[in-house]
């Protein structure tokens, strides 16, 4: 009898050795978050600080992925390479049905950004995208909302083709690098994101000085964090938790100073209806 129960304790104990190594697989395991040009490519300096925050507060490997290109990122994403990415509101929108929303920055109080139209600080005269006619248009990324969007949407509302209207436009693939492109010439007109802008307006002033904001679109949603479908919901939860609660101790305060954000919050895809409009008025889905 003995030996009967020694055999099966043995046996429970030899299935419950996989869970228990899986377990301690999982939390070695790096979580790993994309990063896009939703921000400022100044804004990389503080993000080792945060990945350090973000491993003490998870206990266990945090990985930054970065990415020129959102579509890049979304790539990562739909083959579950990434665990979860900041992108932008039409990515997150245009591909909601394989990505989860988990958290939206607040800034300057509120959870949206917008547009704006910005043209170098020389041109005194151009009030609307419209008097850009037969100009050098800079365009964020194919898949950004303030950067390549709208301002092709605004052309459609006036009843302009945007593949013709310019007479030349490019990639940038940085909502900064359309800013320099604006302010050095090399564009005669561009659209970034209102955040971008009051970032470098903080950081690089001479840069922002160099160009002019010339209109500023409705507000949207702003550019949220979102999760690949695969994530457990432990590891979603605890890195929701993670984002929301960094208001609530001077580290994560601190960290939300650089990265010039109030805060994070779980947020709502009612944030992101204006953006269904555009991207359904642009045929763009």
């Amino acid at each position: 009898m003995a030996m009967k129960k020694l055999l099966t304790a043995i046996l429970l104990l030899a299935g419950l050795i996989p869970g228990i190594v899986a377990a301690v697989e999982d939390m070695t395991t790096p979580v790993r978050i994309g990063l896009t040009p939703t921000f400022p490519h100044d804004q990389y300096q503080p993000l080792e600080a945060w990945r350090l925050y973000m491993e003490k507060k998870l206990k266990r490997p945090v990985e930054f992925v970065r990415r020129d290109r959102y579509i890049e990122t979304m790539d990562l994403l739909r083959l579950r390479k990434l665990d979860f990415a900041w992108v932008c509101d039409y990515p997150y929108v245009y591909f909601k049905k394989q990505v989860k929303l988990l958290a939206v920055p607040v800034h300057k109080g509120r959870p949206y950004y917008r547009s704006f139209l910005i043209v170098p600080k020389s041109d005194t005269k151009t009030t609307s995208i419209l008097q850009l006619k037969d100009k050098v248009f800079a365009y964020t990324d194919p898949y950004s909302n303030t950067g390549y969007l709208t301002p092709r949407h605004e052309l459609q509302q006036a009843g302009e083709d945007p593949a013709r209207f310019f007479r030349k436009t490019f990639f940038a693939w940085s909502h900064r690098r359309v800013l320099e492109a604006v302010a050095t010439g090399l564009a005669d007109g561009g659209a970034i994101s209102s955040h971008v802008w009051d970032t470098l307006s903080i950081g690089k002033p001479e840069l922002t000085g160099a160009v002019r904001v010339v209109t500023q679109s409705a507000e949207y949603g702003f550019a949220p964090f979102v999760a690949q479908n695969a994530v457990s919901d432990e590891t979603f939860q605890a890195v929701q938790r993670l984002l929301l609660e960094m208001e609530t101790d001077e580290e994560g305060r601190a960290l939300l100073r650089q990265l010039n954000l109030d805060r994070f919050i779980a947020g709502d895809a009612k944030l992101f209806k204006r953006i269904e409009r555009v991207i359904r008025a642009a045929g763009e889905k």
